[in-house]
């Protein structure tokens, strides 16, 4: 059985906690940890805070301490970290929340790491602007009419087709350092999308 996790990482903290009964586990990276607090969640739902613990005071380490996953390798962040474990506990589907804002280089750092974990974790973000991911080269979308959608290849795809875009493509070429397809938007209920080649990250406006 696939298990579903939520992550929560040092970026800008959702503006409302997401509901967690849904999840299998429960973790924070130890950033995170603070705006838990300060937001009054549950910390004993909490599976493991990992992390190498460069801001996090330790001040709650007698009551959490057996939680504690302490990642010192300063080769990766603290989000890739976290993504190796929940692999180890048989995780497929991770939900992601403080993703973005906050410094960029960790916003695009954390696509990047998405990017690397791709065909092993079906990684979703979540944002006060926007859903996120990497999509597969058959896609559909369904009660989508009216919401922005943009599509960044990572680097590059080609033959992207569309329908039930706005402005369609077909069977062309998307390139980071040439064109990209941002803030398009859904015309009709359900949008297809189609690729032969490279990888696809959508986003999808609330």
């Amino acid at each position: 059985m696939s298990l579903k996790a939520i992550l929560f990482i040092n970026g800008t903290p959702p503006k409302n906690l997401p509901k967690t009964e849904d999840y299998d586990v429960i973790a924070c990276t130890d950033g995170a940890f603070h705006y838990l607090k300060e937001k009054n969640f549950s910390l004993e739902k909490l599976d493991f805070i990992s992390g190498d613990f460069d801001s996090h005071t330790g001040s709650d380490e007698n009551l959490y301490h057996e939680k504690f996953i302490f990642t010192p390798d300063q080769e990766f962040t603290d989000f890739q970290k976290a993504l190796d474990i929940l692999k180890g506990k048989d995780v497929k589907k991770v939900d992601v929340y403080g993703g973005s804002g906050g410094e960029q280089d960790h916003f695009l750092g954390n696509l990047h790491v998405a990017f690397l974990f791709r065909k092993e974790l079906e990684i979703t973000f979540f944002d006060e602007f926007s859903t996120y991911f990497f999509i597969p080269k058959n896609f559909e979308l369904n009660n989508i009419a009216g919401r922005m959608i943009s599509l960044l290849p990572f680097p590059k795809v080609e033959n992207l087709a569309t329908s039930g875009l706005n402005w369609e493509l077909k069977n062309e070429e998307l390139d980071l350092t040439k064109r990209v397809g941002t803030r398009n938007f859904a015309k009709e209920n359900t949008v297809k999308i189609s690729y032969t080649k490279g990888d696809l990250l959508i986003f999808i406006g609330k």
